[in-house]
């Protein structure tokens, strides 16, 4: 069964029981577009308990709002009863709900007239009670009624504008623009995993530049990522950087971003330069030429901050966090020992860091030598070599007579050195070179531990 065919038959079961079924919001707009909806949604005059008595394996995630999640088979369609929503005083959740009778009246309290329609699964009539189509033909994103009253109510709504503006390429119409404008520092009062959610949406849907400009203009960036909006600006030595100001580089790179992007790729690439606002030199500064000396260190500090302050996961801010901090190692790789460029390229998720390089190159000076070298580094180098099996455990050193402590892990990396070296390739080899390198148990325990 597809979502689709979901859909069609949770509306065929509500009219075979005298009630109004019909799909609505984003896959109406999707399938007017020639797009395939991500997914589904029903709206009915049935109330949220006669849908549950129809629906005996279905989940009441907000029930209270008139909302009920149908499963069957891994798939999953919401069903939402026809309301009337009175008032928002937290920016977000109604104040109370009054369930209505007709679609036309539950559609005024939607958030755009392209997500405000309705369509009859099986004739595929349209209805459209606010000028949907008109705006989809036109290419416009416009709040429904009175915009100023659709964002007070739930304010998440004024980046949701510029995401489907971006995502479809559409205009924001004026009448919806300014409102936005007016009420761009209110998208404080979202809560930071919403934001992060949506904001993840717009650079991760395949219209990066242009939902960041958008942001800009509307001034939604300075209020969600202030970090970003100080990139503007900031100039970069010509020769590395032809292409312009920070600003302009990373608007290149996300412009490359194709829609189904890695979320934590797109972050990555985001603030891989966040750092040089704040450490930028100019050129009668140095005495040479434009630098950001230190703008890594201090970029993993603002990038792990910004993943706190919007709430990622911790498995996710390390990822960011690290594709900031390794960005710029690509320029050394050719002269790295072979151990070191193994390690480098056994990070997690790697193919993230590599691609990250490419977009900043082919986003700057244009020269991939380093990107070339390592991809052949990874296409000639066979597994094993580059994650080998370790030849020393800390038992095996425990046998050789040495005492436990901070030594084992220092004796086992210049071990796991030695072997992507190419130098050792068995466990006897390893003991011999343990014993001449690190001495007896007495010896190892006087003396500094030898470092290449």
């Amino acid at each position: 069964m597809t979502p689709r065919e979901l859909a069609n038959s949770i509306c065929e079961t509500l009219r075979s029981h005298g009630h109004q079924g019909l799909l609505v919001g984003g896959c109406v707009r999707d399938l007017l577009l020639g797009r395939e909806p991500a997914d589904y949604d029903v709206a009915t005059d049935a109330t949220p308990e006669r849908v549950t008595e129809l629906f005996p394996d279905s989940v009441a995630v907000g029930a209270q709002f008139g909302v009920i999640l149908v499963p069957c088979d891994g798939l999953k369609v919401e069903v939402a009863t026809f309301r009337a929503d009175a008032g928002y005083s937290d920016g977000r959740h109604p104040d109370a709900v009054v369930f209505a009778r007709t679609a036309k009246e539950d559609v005024q309290r939607r958030d755009f007239t392209i997500n405000g329609l309705l369509m009859s699964h099986d004739t595929g009539e349209v209805l459209d009670f606010v000028g949907g189509q008109e705006d989809l033909r036109a290419g416009i994103v416009r709040a429904i009624g009175e915009p100023d009253r659709r964002f007070r109510e739930d304010k998440l709504r004024l980046l949701r504008a510029v995401r489907f503006a971006a995502r479809f390429g559409f205009a924001i119409e004026p009448a919806t623009f300014e409102p936005i404008r007016r009420h761009a520092r209110d998208i404080k009062h979202v809560s930071a995993e919403r934001v992060r959610d949506e904001l993840t949406k717009v650079l991760t849907e395949g219209a990066a530049r242009r939902g960041f400009e958008l942001l800009d203009e509307t001034g939604l960036l300075g209020a969600v990522l202030p970090e970003i909006a100080a990139l503007k600006g900031v100039e970069q030595p010509p020769q590395f950087h032809p292409e312009g100001d920070v600003w302009i580089h990373t608007r290149l790179m996300i412009e490359q971003l194709p829609a189904g992007t890695s979320p934590t790729l797109a972050w990555g690439v985001l603030l891989h330069d966040v750092g040089k606002p704040p450490t930028f030199k100019s050129a009668e500064e140095t005495g040479d030429r434009i630098r950001f000396n230190g703008h890594v260190d201090v970029g993993i500090q603002m990038a792990r901050g910004i993943a706190r302050r919007l709430r990622f996961s911790n498995e996710d801010t390390e990822q960011i966090v690290a594709l900031v901090e390794n960005h710029m190692r690509f320029g050394d790789v050719e002269q790295m020992r072979a151990s070191t460029l193994k390690r480098f390229i056994r990070l997690p998720r790697f193919d993230e860091h590599l691609e990250l390089h490419r977009l900043d190159c082919a986003s700057s000076h244009g020269r991939l030598e380093s990107y070339g070298f390592v991809s052949r580094t990874l296409a000639e180098t066979p597994a094993e070599q580059i994650r080998p099996p370790r030849l020393l455990t800390g038992d095996d050193l425990l046998e050789m007579g040495y005492k436990p402590g901070p030594i084992f892990s220092e004796i086992l990396r210049n071990v796991e050195d030695a072997q992507l070296e190419g130098q050792l390739k068995t466990k006897d080899e390893a003991a011999v070179y343990v014993r001449a390198r690190f001495g007896s148990l007495k010896q190892t325990a006087n003396r500094a531990i030898p470092s290449d």
